[in-house]
């Protein structure tokens, strides 16, 4: 138990804490920061940088350097508005420690003893496993990261950190770990901890919850550059979703609800300090651009912490044939043999699949070619660099009519396989160095519970009528998705925009007709989850991303597209329900 349990509360619901957020990923807006610090009032700045394919990267990184493993681009950022932030009094806090939190921190207080400014750094970390990954049972020779709670950001915030570097922690415990602080929540406090987890999901992934990536962008006045988004969170853990006035973009409550359905699976929402019963979530638009969430109850944490499971699986390859006109399979079947014959070492595994993407009588040449698409792993660099690409020059001159390439064949790069292990909660040493330089170990949580999977809860709507025409059209024109990877399996939100359409969706799309709809998943392990209170649907396809993100397993390696792919299917719906559709009360049911 630290210190942070029994702070006092410093008032009510209305006394809101404004986090925002600055990167969704490694790479995201280099001007992010400067733009959340300069356009508006904030508390505390968080920034995302990390995700299963850049834990990867950083890995590649730590190998030519033991000095790196971290996110130099938050470094880069830190060294442009570090001044900016410190004067306004906005904390900053990350996890672009990475692999290498203690270096990121030195390299962000270098920069600020350069620049004579009295930067006080915090570091979490203690989620590295790696070195004991073989005998926890998580396979030998990976990289074994657990995802860490909040408790030690909020220690670090507590002691008066201005910057606060974390190694792997829950993209949520970036928002939750500072709520914590401020306002002196316990562990026992699972609603509060829960709607702050909520909050911290939905701004996670930046832009994305002000209208990137939303199935209806059109609708969206602004979308030049969407402004990054904000969330107040207040003491009873509900938070309104906002962005910095003047900025592009949206914050609605179905660019909300569409991230809330993100990488999601069932309908408990875990993290190592509380579990989010995402059915119990309230979302309504309070004003322009402020949407609330509130009402979620929280249940005790897990057991076991997650833990992130990279290692190196091999060496890759991809060619990308372009196929025009007449005979698109036989010129295909062609490809495949001149290959095989070509290659002087064939690779462990070799993947074809054609893309018919020509049509009849076409009027441009784009319009009358196909891709045909071979990916090479090995464990040999040569055997899917050299040897693979040799053979698709040496085949150039001798193949198909119209032969040529999307790009020029290249050497092989190495690939990554991730999997998803478990370690009892006090397994990782998470722990905290706070600016006097004391180190202080975070207690893992004294009550938890096993985390059982949940589908489907509550009422349900009454069913709607099947009597009357009825017209076909893409579904997409009546419902919104939103798709994302969860290791090597993705997940696919679907919601409707009024209680006649929420009913039909509930009937109709059930896994046999999603599996219909698209073809991949039909062989896979399908989950449908009911969320009612959103009008939702969330499905999660087993395997679809093979072993993972950095495996590129498929043409859309992250399943981002997923979502997109399912809204341009022809559906044949009640022909009342088109047009008729409109943007309703997503708290419904009241």
């Amino acid at each position: 138990m630290t210190q942070m349990e029994n702070a006092p509360s410093p008032g009510g619901p209305e006394a809101r804490l404004r986090v925002g957020n600055c990167s969704g990923f490694y790479g995201d807006r280099p001007s992010a920061m400067r733009e959340m610090l300069e356009g508006g009032d904030l508390d505390v700045l968080t920034g995302d940088y990390l995700a299963e394919l850049t834990m990867l990267i950083l890995f590649k990184d730590r190998m030519k350097d033991p000095a790196a493993g971290y996110a130099r681009t938050f470094v880069a950022a830190m060294k442009q508005n570090m001044r900016t932030a410190k004067e306004k009094g906005v904390r900053i806090v990350v996890n672009a420690g990475g692999l290498n939190p203690a270096g990121c921190a030195d390299a962000v207080r270098e920069l600020a003893e350069g620049e004579g400014l009295d930067l006080v750094v915090a570091v979490v970390d203690g989620d590295d496993l790696s070195a004991r990954a073989g005998d926890l049972g998580l396979g030998e020779g990976v990289l074994a990261n657990a995802y860490l709670g909040a408790f030690g950001i909020a220690e670090a915030c507590t002691a008066g950190a201005d910057v606060v570097v974390t190694g792997r922690v829950t993209d949520a415990s970036l928002v939750v770990g500072p709520a914590i602080a401020h306002f002196g929540w316990g562990r026992e406090q699972l609603d509060e901890i829960a709607g702050a987890m909520a909050a911290g999901h939905i701004i996670e992934c930046g832009t994305q919850a002000t209208g990137g990536n939303f199935a209806f962008f059109g609708e969206v006045a602004d979308m030049t550059r969407p402004g990054f988004p904000i969330a107040e969170v207040g003491s009873d853990g509900s938070a309104v979703i906002t962005k910095h006035e003047g900025t592009g973009g949206a914050v609605t409550r179905e660019t909300v609800l569409s991230q809330l359905l993100y990488e999601i699976q069932d309908l408990r929402y875990a993290g190592p300090d509380a579990v989010l019963r995402l059915d119990s979530l309230e979302v309504s638009e309070v004003g322009p651009d402020r949407v609330l969430v509130r009402g979620a109850r929280g249940e005790l944490p897990p057991p076991k912490a997650k833990v992130s499971c990279t290692r190196l699986g091999g060496f890759r390859n991809e060619l990308e044939f372009v196929l025009t006109g007449l005979d698109i399979e036989a010129k295909a079947d062609l490809v495949k043999e001149q290959m095989t014959h070509a290659m002087t070492t064939q690779p462990a595994q070799v993947e074809w699949s054609l893309a018919k993407t020509s049509h009849t009588d076409p009027d441009t040449i784009e319009r009358a070619a196909s891709i045909l698409r071979v990916v090479a792993r090995d464990q040999n660099a040569d055997v899917v660099g050299r040897a693979f690409s040799a053979a698709a020059v040496d085949i150039a001159l001798a193949s198909y009519p119209g032969c040529f390439l999307t790009r020029p064949p290249s050497g092989g790069s190495a690939y990554g396989v991730y999997t998803a292990g478990y370690v009892d909660q006090g397994v990782p040493s998470h722990r905290v160095t706070l600016p006097d330089g004391r180190r202080v170990t975070i207690d893992p949580p004294r009550e938890t519970a096993p985390l059982e999977p949940l589908t489907e809860v509550g009422a349900r709507p009454p069913l709607p009528g099947t009597a009357g025409a009825t017209r076909t059209i893409e579904l997409g024109r009546i419902f919104g998705a939103r798709s994302g990877d969860k290791g090597g399996s993705a997940n696919v939100g679907v919601w409707a925009r009024d209680d006649n359409a929420y009913a039909w969706l509930l009937a109709n799309l059930t896994v046999e007709e999603f599996k219909r709809l698209l073809p991949e998943t039909e062989t896979l392990s399908v989950t449908r989850v009911l969320l009612t209170n959103l009008r939702a649907l969330n499905f999660v396809v087993e395997g679809i991303l093979g072993e993972g993100v950095a495996y590129g397993a498929r043409f859309d390696p992250q399943a981002k597209a997923l979502g997109e792919w399912l809204r341009a299917r022809h559906i044949a719906v009640p022909a009342d329900l088109v047009g008729s559709s409109s943007e309703g009360d997503l708290s419904w049911p009241s």
